[in-house]
């Protein structure tokens, strides 16, 4: 049987949302690497500096499904344009922050912006593509993301070095600017059908992801006993509760919790969850490791981290590719193993001398990893789904994901802290290593979760034909 190919269409949804998917992801820990030279020429505190990097996560996070849920009533091309406005005039405002408040707030602004753009991107480009292709081209969107996750320090590190901290947000703009029309003129709009905004349901489960993010983006300022971080936490758990027990008893709510009843969607999104909680937790260390260890400046750390962060351009979309033959799931798996096995090689070899040739392995097997989970774990999620769930099911995994990035950052940073710090190259040492353990361990799990995802996922039909799904193609140009 002949595969489908890829018409204008679904190469310009594919273009445009992995551009966009790209930006979002990249604002994640772009920043982290700019931070000493934002100190310097903004002033503030060592909280205002970690709040630069939080406001984003935290916004980011707790909006997701909001924001799904909005596109899914009111358009998805429509609001997927209108937060990707939001998003690039938060850029320029960032770029142009004459103080470190301002800079918090502009961040916070990107992040709800993100959280808009992020979910439906997903959406928009699993309905312009046939089945056959989904996973050829859900593999290059998540290589492209996954790119944008782990190079965040490179590219950050490289502009401030270079050019000067306000160019990593005023990057996003020209770019932003370029894909406003492009979005409004060669992407289908399309709705949920019968889709209704869930109040209560979003406010549940908005506070939940505010209560729990807030703590956990606060833990190592604080500590865990903290009385912010514990109500935080406490009251965070208690409204994602309350959440769960509306979504089994809402007739229409904003993520219906009959979706975790399939192996594969429960699978699939706790084993995300635990990726990034690895992948974020130790990228963030290792980084430090490469510069305060052993002596590289920003970009020649981000340039020696190639190998794994730069891996996916070659990797996902043939791994894509095999899961479109094979099935989602053994490609998952494999990849959740390899990037486990990498973590480990990390922590066996390292120490304050140690070669990059002795790193390299480590390096190339997290790259090669991580290309091969981003690849089909997109498609394995939006296959779990009837096409009238693909948006809350994103918004839902997007969440869960950024939640997991801010968890992995918060154990992994803790564990550091108990066993190490910053006053010796061997201290560093002594905290980076059992932390990375931990982030091994928690993408081993990832990958022992990912085999509740059936073999071979039914390929979900094209949404306008399964479900009457209102779609509108924009007019010829």
């Amino acid at each position: 049987m002949t595969q489908q190919k890829l018409g204008p269409s679904a190469v310009w949804a594919l273009v445009v949302t992995g551009a966009a998917g790209f930006m979002a992801a990249l604002d994640n820990l772009v920043v982290t690497t700019a931070l000493p030279a934002i100190r310097a020429d903004l002033g503030g505190r060592l909280e205002d500096l970690e709040w630069t990097v939080n406001a984003y996560t935290l916004t980011f996070a707790v909006l997701l499904m909001f924001g799904s849920a909005l596109g899914d009533r009111f358009g998805r091309r429509r609001l997927f344009t209108a937060g990707l406005a939001l998003f690039t005039a938060a850029s320029a405002a960032a770029a142009l922050s004459p103080g470190i408040s301002r800079l918090i707030a502009a961040r916070a602004v990107q992040g709800a912006g993100a959280a808009v753009m992020m979910p439906l991107s997903l959406t928009l480009l699993t309905a312009a593509v046939p089945a056959a292709r989904r996973g050829m081209a859900l593999g290059i969107y998540g290589a492209v993301t996954g790119l944008a996750v782990a190079s965040g320090p490179l590219i950050g590190g490289s502009l401030t070095e270079h050019i000067s901290w306000q160019w990593i947000f005023w990057l996003n703009v020209p770019i932003g600017l370029a894909l406003i029309p492009l979005a409004r003129l060669r992407l289908a709009e399309s709705t949920a059908p019968n889709a209704r905004l869930d109040v209560p349901g979003t406010l549940l489960i908005s506070g939940g992801l505010f209560g729990i993010v807030y703590g956990l983006v606060n833990a190592n300022a604080h500590g865990w006993t903290s009385a912010p971080v514990l109500t935080g936490l406490i009251a965070g758990s208690a409204l994602i509760g309350g959440f769960v027990h509306h979504g089994f008893r809402n007739a229409n709510p904003v993520l219906p919790m009959r979706l975790f009843r399939h192996r594969g969607f429960f699978g699939i999104n706790l084993a995300s969850l635990l990726m990034y909680l690895g992948m974020f937790g130790s990228i963030f260390l290792l980084s430090q490791f490469l510069q305060g260890v052993a002596g590289y400046s920003p970009t020649e750390a981000g340039l020696r981290m190639l190998p794994w962060t730069g891996m996916g351009m070659i990797v996902a979309p043939l791994a894509g590719t095999l899961a479109d033959r094979i099935g989602g799931r053994p490609v998952v798996v494999a990849g959740l193993a390899l990037q486990a096995i990498g973590l480990g090689w990390f922590a066996l070899v390292l120490s304050p001398g140690v070669s990059y040739a002795a790193q390299l392995p480590a390096l190339v097997l997290s790259g090669i990893g991580m290309s091969m989970y981003f690849a089909p774990a997109n498609h394995v999620l939006m296959s779990t789904v009837a096409p009238g769930d693909q948006g809350k099911a994103s918004g839902t995994n997007n969440a869960l994901r950024e939640v997991g990035g801010a968890l992995g950052v918060a154990v992994l940073a803790s564990v550091f802290s108990a066993r190490g710090g910053y006053e010796t190259p061997q201290v560093f040492t002594d905290g980076t290593v059992p932390a990375l353990w931990i982030g091994s361990a928690a993408v081993a799990l990832a990958a022992a979760l990912a085999l509740l995802v059936p073999r071979r996922p039914k390929s979900v039909p094209v949404p306008e034909a399964a479900t009457g799904a209102l779609v509108k193609m924009p007019a010829a140009h």
